[in-house]
């Protein structure tokens, strides 16, 4: 991306809520500088002018439907770089919630008698069904990590979300640890890169950015359980977000 011509970045969005379109929006809005030193060629949120070709296709939201994969793979084809933007791109997001349950009854349940009208399936991540050159975690993404990842972008240079835990980021900012304050967290599996934004305001942290690598889940669960949470709260927070995560990784130690 070298070169003295501005390169052309797209947004798409696809099963998500557009939340972090809309931290992109905010983030312009307040470093117009950015618009720049790129030119923004497609982008619903804000503009009605479409491309044919980008040098970056930013892309929110999961994959649900056997349609969507022809649009992800055109994109793929016209884009020199593919971004998953946020936790649905990345993860599956909440969306995959859902795949916790049998397709017919989930499709029954919501569409009733119309369940064999809309075309749907299980919910994941867009790197499942094309190549994907990086990611920025996040519900939503954080607007100082999507700065920095366009920056790395402009000097060549492909974003790497950290691979430590968020309990990291508590300690830099100084912010005591939740467990210390009769609170629960994911914090010691949950990849950082956030600024540890919710412990530092006293939330608990939900997984929105996925799990670190080599992420030691009976542990937290065990510490879960030592702190008072039952085994229906653990599923519940560790599956908000990780679900096809905790699956894949279940399937790696059935295959060992």
């Amino acid at each position: 991306m070298k070169n003295s011509k501005k390169p052309t970045i797209a947004f798409f969005d696809f099963t998500c809520c557009e939340g972090c379109q809309l931290t992109v929006v905010d983030t312009l809005q307040t470093n117009p500088e950015l618009l720049d030193v790129v030119k923004i060629v497609e982008f619903r949120e804000a503009m009605s002018e479409k491309s044919d070709r980008y040098d970056v296709a930013f892309i929110e939201g999961s994959c649900t439907r056997a349609g969507d994969e022809d649009r992800l793979h055109d994109i793929r084809k016209r884009a020199g770089i593919v971004i998953a933007l946020g936790a649905c791109a990345h993860l599956g997001g909440v969306n995959a919630i859902r795949n916790r349950q049998k397709l017919g009854e989930v499709r029954e349940y919501v569409y009733g008698d119309h369940k064999d009208w809309f075309d749907t399936y299980e919910p994941r991540a867009i790197q499942k069904v094309i190549a994907v050159d990086g990611v920025i975690p996040g519900c939503p993404i954080d607007s100082q990590e999507f700065l920095r990842v366009v920056k790395g972008l402009l000097q060549g240079r492909l974003p790497k979300p950290p691979d430590y835990p968020v309990c990291m980021e508590c300690k830099l900012n100084e912010t005591i640890c939740l467990y210390q304050r009769e609170q629960v967290c994911l914090g010691p599996v949950i990849r950082a890169g956030c600024r540890a934004v919710c412990p530092t305001y006293g939330a608990s942290c939900i997984g929105c950015r996925g799990l670190i690598p080599g992420a030691n889940i009976p542990a937290m669960r065990e510490v879960l359980l030592e702190h008072g949470v039952d085994e229906a709260e653990i599923d519940s927070r560790l599956t908000l977000f990780l679900t096809n995560e905790l699956y894949e990784l279940a399937q790696e130690k059935a295959h060992v």
